[in-house]
């Protein structure tokens, strides 16, 4: 079961940076970017579960604060970004996006909510443990 999340949560982040994309591209382009907003919003959060369920109850993160100690994990690569840089950084951005949604749908400026996905969008890239970050690389794509 473990496999089958991580490889659903590593799948729903090509949906989320695809949404995401979607969005600032209609928001740039002053075209109504509701329904893509809600793609975003929904994926983020359907991703940000499954994230948090493999963060408290899988084999990195919190498991290494609770064997290694904090101050251990602070001092190692590996440790720290998956028990504290992964979890941050994606909460924050998930925040972002969830802030700029409810802020253009509520019928707020389409810059803040542009500027807001920007910022949940380079966070998201810093966070992502893609193939070419030596040490916390994962594939592209599930089972990769």
């Amino acid at each position: 079961m473990a496999t089958g999340l991580l490889h659903l949560h590593n799948l729903l982040r090509w949906v989320v940076l695809i949404a995401i994309l979607v969005a600032i591209v209609r928001l740039l382009l002053n075209k109504d970017a509701i329904k893509a907003s809600k793609v975003l919003l929904i994926s983020a959060h359907s991703t940000l579960v499954l994230g948090l369920y493999q963060y408290f109850f899988g084999n990195v993160g919190f498991s290494f604060i609770k064997t290694m100690g904090m101050a251990a994990v602070m001092k190692d690569k590996l440790a720290r970004f998956w028990a504290v840089e992964h979890i941050f950084s994606m909460l924050l951005a998930i925040t972002l996006i969830t802030i700029g949604h409810v802020k253009y749908k509520k019928g707020g400026s389409s810059k803040t909510t542009l500027i807001l996905y920007i910022l949940a969008l380079l966070l998201i890239f810093a966070a992502i443990p893609w193939p070419f970050r030596a040490e916390i690389a994962r594939p592209l794509f599930p089972g990769g």
